[in-house]
């Protein structure tokens, strides 16, 4: 019987395999990860706060899209604390749209109560 174990293994594997096709890859895509990552870079700039240059190496070496997410919050905290947080926002907003083709929509940033939707009068 140890002969038969590898061999239904590997065909129970290529069931699963047959199952759950890979999805196919966007070609079309209007940002790359390397954009979104250039971008907030450019945003940090030369931070010769001691306090906040590892948000520069945590962005350059993030593995992923999410990860990059992520790192959002500190980057809005780097500015805001430069700029102030008028602007910080502003800056932060548009780099969100950078994200909008590579995150599920449970991740996408959702209306706040602080900044209301425009009325359309």
């Amino acid at each position: 019987m140890r002969w038969f174990k590898p061999n239904m293994r590997s065909s129970f594997y290529a069931l699963l395999a047959r199952i759950h096709p890979p999805e196919p890859e966007s070609t079309v895509l209007e940002y790359s990860v390397e954009g979104i990552r250039e971008s907030m870079l450019e945003l940090v700039g030369d931070a010769p706060e001691t306090l906040y240059r590892h948000i520069g190496r945590r962005i350059r070496y993030a593995g992923d899209v999410h990860a990059l997410w992520y790192l959002r919050g500190d980057l809005m905290a780097l500015l805001a604390g430069r700029h102030g947080e008028a602007v910080a926002r502003e800056k932060i907003e548009m780099l969100t749209e950078m994200f909008e083709d590579f995150l599920p929509q449970g991740l996408k940033s959702r209306p706040s109560p602080l900044h209301p939707l425009p009325k359309n009068d």
